[in-house]
């Protein structure tokens, strides 16, 4: 049995169950060295990712390994020089999947590209503002402020937007980083007493993306050094990308002259694909991995998963690892016997009202007391009602449970709530967003 095709498989599995940082953090660079009997090495590239491996997910690499080949084996971890995997798992993907280059800032991931970008429905706009940013820098859209959430192709488009300027204007200078990463450079710039450096690194660009800005909420010293990053470079007529999971107004203290000049030039959102952008996303992947899968094994995986890219791209990937490790032909018998533990997570796993709590409070970086108590301020009076809402949505629970859960209020206070969020869904394009980020965290 090759090796590398059940790592591949078992990664397949792995990916779609654990976090996009998790994973680029602890499995890349990983590989199986020895596989005899019932046992496998994973070789790993230093003993603090064999350490954590073994201590956080030994438990699921076994039951990956075990899924692909139908029994159990024993894992130890060694460490041991690695060549990075040659599979699309870990490589930057062909549509939208939200991994970032670990590479150093400034560095593209030349695999993003307008031409490999799959574009219907619901991402269309954000695609054209995107490509007319890429054609006339600084002078379309200014700063351009794309949101969305997990796995839907941010990435992907702020990275083309700069492979496309720099192949078109090859002396702009072109920066891309995280923000998260733009704050442990800031840090390490005050400790170092070199923050001069760093303000003429990041202010002596042609373009800056800047990657997840919903890392810098509560970061007041950061939000101060990029309010003036972004005001040199504006008034410079600089470039400047931003995306984030949520709309600039929904950032959890975001300071207010930095959430307005966000506005000031495109915000475009990125919405789930429907599904006939998710089967073309499906049959491009395939085409580049140089597999005919019938349609109805596409269609099967497409009505499945329906909000995230990455959880897509991952059902594919373990349906042609399973193939190649037994050199068959995918068939839909097969599709649905390989997929069944991950197909339809959502709709199988069941939710209950503390998790509803602990996920909408720390999306708006409130405590599960400030929900369930009597405050009217507005900040608080709005996830209050999101959480009655996915209260009664989630786990049907009847008002008057809902009513206890929330404190002891009157379950009258529940139904308004639940219609009010309702109503908004309907009219009010931010809130309808939360929501169905809340729900990607419910259900990851």
């Amino acid at each position: 049995m090759d090796s590398n095709a059940l790592w591949q498989s078992a990664l397949g599995q792995l990916e779609v169950s654990i976090s996009k940082a998790n994973f680029t953090t602890w499995f890349k660079n990983t590989s199986i060295t020895s596989f005899y009997d019932d046992r496998v090495t994973v070789s790993v590239p230093n003993i603090f990712t064999k350490e954590w491996l073994e201590n956080k997910y030994h438990k699921q690499i076994k039951e990956a390994l075990k899924n692909v080949l139908g029994t159990e084996v024993l894992v130890e971890y060694k460490v041991g020089h690695v060549a990075p995997i040659k599979d699309d798992i870990l490589k930057e993907p062909l549509v939208s999947m939200e991994e970032v280059p670990t590479s150093s800032p400034g560095s593209l991931n030349p695999k993003y590209t307008f031409n490999n970008f799959v574009v219907g429905g619901s991402n269309k706009l954000a695609y054209a503002a995107c490509k007319s940013v890429s054609t006339k820098p600084d002078s379309a859209y200014n700063p351009l402020f794309i949101y969305g959430g997990v796995g839907l192709g941010k990435t992907h488009l702020m990275q083309a937007i700069g492979n496309e300027i720099i192949k078109k204007y090859p002396k702009k200078k072109v920066t891309y980083i995280t923000s998260e990463r733009f704050t442990n450079e800031f840090i390490t710039a005050i400790g170092t007493r070199k923050t001069s450096n760093f303000k003429e690194k990041y202010r002596k660009v042609d373009v800056l993306l800047v990657d997840d800005m919903q890392f810098l909420a509560g970061k007041e010293g950061t939000q101060e050094e990029f309010f003036h990053t972004f005001n040199s470079l504006h008034q410079d007529n600089k470039q400047i990308v931003l995306t984030s999971d949520r709309p600039p107004k929904a950032i959890p203290t975001l300071e207010e002259r930095l959430r307005s000049r966000f506005e000031w030039g495109m915000i475009a959102d990125i919405q789930p694909p429907d599904l006939e952008t998710r089967i073309a996303i499906l049959q491009c992947k395939a085409q580049v991995k140089g597999y005919d899968i019938p349609l109805e094994i596409i269609d099967y995986i497409a009505k499945n998963i329906q909000q995230n890219i990455r959880e897509l791209e991952g059902a594919l990937n373990r349906i042609i690892a399973y193939c190649e490790l037994n050199t068959t032909p995918p068939t839909l018998n097969i599709a649905t016997s390989v997929l069944g533990s991950v197909l339809s997570y959502s709709k199988r796993k069941g939710i209950n009202t503390k998790e509803i709590l602990e996920k909408t409070a720390a999306f708006y970086d409130l405590t599960i007391e400030e929900l369930k108590g009597v405050k009217r301020d507005k900040e608080i009076v709005v996830p209050r009602q999101i959480t009655m809402y996915l209260m009664r949505e989630e786990t049907k629970l009847s008002y008057p449970k809902i009513a206890r859960e929330l404190g002891g209020r009157d379950h009258t206070t529940v139904i308004h709530a639940c219609n009010k969020i309702e109503k908004e869904i309907d009219t009010n394009e931010i809130i309808r967003h939360e929501i169905s980020l809340i729900k990607e965290r419910l259900y990851m």
